[in-house]
């Protein structure tokens, strides 16, 4: 496979197939492919990692879209997103994330390990009866993250089981590629979700909360320009489904990796200190989030490559973190290697805010699970989710038992 082929597979319409074999084509061209004019795909570390922190490079916000894609408001789940921080670039974006970030402080977060890791005990003694085979996506990998988020939020527990349906439906925009029917599935999840948080935001008004509800709506109440009512309703909506859709993929991936790995996963059942360094590795090599996209908002240099004003620029994270100039035998699952982080969850000002909640959560629940069901094995080889960006498994069979 050419680099040429490479780009061809990666831009395409997203499929459950697998991109390693594409990233090791893009490497072997170099860190930055340049597919037209306008369009340039970027998959060594270090030139990913500089692009993720050049502030020439920006996000695509209203004003990016309003340059390159005239009449984009007609789609109510891009309007969604491009309210939020996720859309957003400074002075707006340091304002929007400066409100969210008092609720993922690492001391707040640290002192969520313990509950958390009695909503695993919970989840997984749910499991005991499932012996025969279970989707471990649906018991373990999607509910932990979602009460997590949920919690922190301050969404009541009897609407968890909403969301979902609505993640898959509105994260289906954010592939590079979607068609006239993912549009109307998150367009309608969009306007589900801005209703939702609309009627919450006016309970926690009546009712306030030590929640992340209550505090961004009295952000926008103190003066309507901190937040705007528009921000308020598209970062909840961003934080809840972030908040699970990554960490419900990154404890699936997990999973599998582990089962094809016995002898890391036993070391890992022996010793829960170990789990740091292998959700690391989780991360490097089978990321949640395989890219991010920015526009050049002037002309810049990315690995050397000249890159004109305006032109797109795809920052493939997983391709990143399998460079074979940064790490030894990158398509080699090993949570004992040295090297730098992965950049899974991004790196500069839009590094993911949820990334030490998740990477606890993942922590805990998988030395657990390997604890609590030292036979677990697949029941049936998992298919993906046809995705290329958000990568996840459909769902995840197992056996718990002999």
């Amino acid at each position: 496979m050419d680099a040429g082929e490479a780009a061809g597979i990666l831009l395409a319409p997203p499929t459950d197939r697998e991109p390693d074999a594409a990233y090791a084509a893009l490497h072997a061209h170099g860190p930055v492919l340049q597919v037209s004019e306008s369009l340039f795909l970027v998959s060594g570390y270090d030139a990913v990692d500089r692009a993720l922190r050049d502030s020439a490079m920006e996000t695509f916000d209203k004003e990016q879209l309003d340059s390159a894609w005239p009449g984009w408001r007609e789609y109510r789940a891009i309007a969604l997103f491009a309210d939020s921080m996720l859309r957003s670039n400074a002075p707006h974006h340091t304002r929007q994330r400066r409100l969210a970030a008092g609720v993922f402080t690492a001391r707040r977060v640290a002192a969520l390990r313990e509950t958390i890791a009695g909503q695993v005990d919970e989840l997984l003694g749910g499991l005991t009866a499932y012996g025969s085979g279970v989707d471990l996506v649906g018991r373990l990998a999607y509910p932990l993250p979602i009460w997590v988020i949920t919690a922190l939020l301050g969404v009541p527990e009897a609407d968890r089981g909403r969301f979902r349906r609505l993640a898959e439906a509105l994260t289906g925009v954010l592939e590079l590629h979607w068609t006239e029917e993912d549009r109307v599935k998150a367009d309608a999840a969009a306007d589900e979700l801005i209703d939702y948080f609309a009627h919450l935001v006016e309970l926690r008004r009546a009712e306030p909360a030590d929640d992340l509800v209550t505090a961004l709506a009295a952000a926008h109440d103190a003066d309507g320009e901190r937040l705007t009512a528009d921000e308020l309703l598209a970062n909840l909506a961003l934080l809840l489904v972030a908040g699970f859709e990554t960490t419900t993929n990154l404890i699936g991936n997990g999973v599998v990796l582990l089962h094809d790995h016995p002898t890391y996963a036993e070391k890992l059942r022996e010793d829960q200190e170990l789990a740091t360094a292998y959700v690391e590795e989780i991360l490097r090599i089978d990321a949640p989030v395989q890219l991010t996209t920015r526009r050049a908002a002037r002309e810049a240099q990315v690995a050397g490559v000249a890159v004109p004003a305006g032109a797109e620029v795809v920052l493939l994270l997983g391709a990143a973190n399998r460079d074979p100039g940064r790490f030894d035998r990158p398509d080699v699952f090993d949570p004992t290697r040295a090297g730098p982080s992965p950049l899974s969850f991004g790196a500069g000002v839009h590094y993911c805010l949820g990334a030490p909640l998740a990477r606890m959560e993942a922590q805990v629940a998988l030395s657990a699970l390997l604890r609590r069901f030292p036979d677990l094995a697949l029941a049936a080889r998992p298919v993906r989710r046809a995705r290329m960006n958000l990568r996840g498994w459909r769902e995840l069979p197992v056996t718990l038992a002999r």
